[in-house]
């Protein structure tokens, strides 16, 4: 008679194991053992659904279910924690396609048009390089008749100030992108003043790094550069000069992963110093709106108090701007700094400023159309 390839005293050991891997996460999930994983992955818990009241509700009911189950099933955190570390450690694969694995490192954004802007994957047609062109004309000829100062950034993302450590297979075209197309046009044939600060970038990380390497952003290094280069545009419009590097004492920090780590899971595993720039006399202005404000200005609406008696300033921008935030609040009395891309004539009424900033990430270029809302409304030519 063959043996059994295993003793009954392992037979028994593995039921017990398998009974236990079954039953003491429901149970955890039950008691609300275990840590928040969707925190670290950079987005909200899928809530628990309601009762269904119609035939698509019930429909949908069994998969809201089990998303709202498991982001809330015990022990998920580690799991999805070792799971993702071993993807990204030993197969050096990612496991979401939110975020792209660079070398040596660094982690990139891969979605809201981050790879067609990289690859230039698709060229302005020419109506849409118009309707970029009339929108923003109209905006500086709007300003310009109320004698305010306007500038239109554009924010790159990291891939085209460090393409040498972009993922292999993946190759820019820097010199046929969106942002090239739109710059050129303006520079050549508008009075619009736009800051395409690629170039600065590229230069200055010779000597720092000038973007994080587990987040988005440029960190505190890139947007001192950009904003130097938007206040030389600022002070040939209205004088307002910009602070010199030396002004400021550069921090080393460590910190733990941010929010490309977050999304890939692993934001207390992947870690970086953070780069920061303090004023070496102080700060002269400071956040009055919101009353607690978010560490990284990331708020919908930011409004700043500086100096009495220097003019005042409205910024449209996204979270390329916040990090800019503290170096501008320094030139103005009063500066409203707003989450949104389309430009607002009514803030500007009600704000009465000398400069107006808008701000907007290379990406989006390929992801949305230049104030739809407030050209619709004919609200620009007002």
């Amino acid at each position: 008679m063959t043996q059994p390839p295993f003793s009954p005293s392992f037979n028994r050991l593995l039921v017990v194991a398998f009974v236990a891997a079954i039953f003491v996460p429901l149970a955890g999930t039950v008691a609300g053992v275990g840590d928040d994983v969707t925190a670290e992955e950079n987005r909200e818990a899928a809530p628990w659904p309601g009762i269904p009241r119609d035939g698509a509700a019930v429909r949908g009911w069994p998969e809201a279910f089990t998303k709202a189950f498991a982001d809330r099933f015990a022990f998920r955190a580690p799991l999805v924690r070792w799971q993702a570390r071993a993807r990204v450690e030993w197969l050096h694969s990612s496991p979401t396609p939110d975020v792209l694995l660079g070398q040596k490192g660094w982690l990139f954004y891969g979605t809201d048009g981050a790879v067609d802007d990289f690859t230039s994957a698709r060229p302005f047609s020419s109506q849409e390089l118009e309707e970029w062109h009339s929108t923003l004309q109209d905006t500086q000829d709007w300003l310009a008749a109320r004698d305010i100062a306007y500038v239109f950034l554009i924010a790159p993302d990291k891939y085209w100030v460090y393409p040498e450590v972009m993922p292999d297979g993946l190759a820019g075209n820097h010199g046929h992108s969106r942002i090239d197309q739109l710059v050129a046009d303006l520079r050549a044939h508008s009075t619009v003043p736009v800051v395409d600060v690629r170039e600065t970038l590229s230069a200055a990380k010779a000597a720092d790094r000038v973007y994080h390497l587990t987040d988005t952003h440029w960190n505190d290094l890139g947007a001192f550069v950009a904003y130097q280069e938007v206040m030389r545009s600022v002070e040939a419009q209205v004088g307002l000069r910009s602070r010199e590097r030396s002004e400021l004492e550069l921090r080393t920090v460590p910190k733990s992963g941010m929010d490309l780590a977050r999304m890939l899971g692993l934001g207390q595993v992947l870690v970086e110093e953070d780069l920061q720039l303090e004023p070496t006399g102080g700060r002269q202005s400071r956040v009055v709106e919101p009353a607690r404000p978010s560490r990284a200005l990331m708020d919908p609406r930011v409004v700043t108090e500086g100096p009495a008696g220097a003019p005042r300033a409205v910024v449209f921008r996204d979270s390329f701007g916040s990090a800019m935030i503290p170096f501008l609040a320094e030139h103005f009395s009063r500066a409203v700094y707003l989450w949104q891309n389309n430009f607002d004539p009514q803030v500007v009424i009600d704000e009465r400023p000398a400069v107006v900033i808008q701000e907007w990430v290379g990406r989006h270029l390929y992801t949305q159309a230049p104030y739809d809302a407030v050209r619709a409304s004919g609200s620009v030519q007002q």
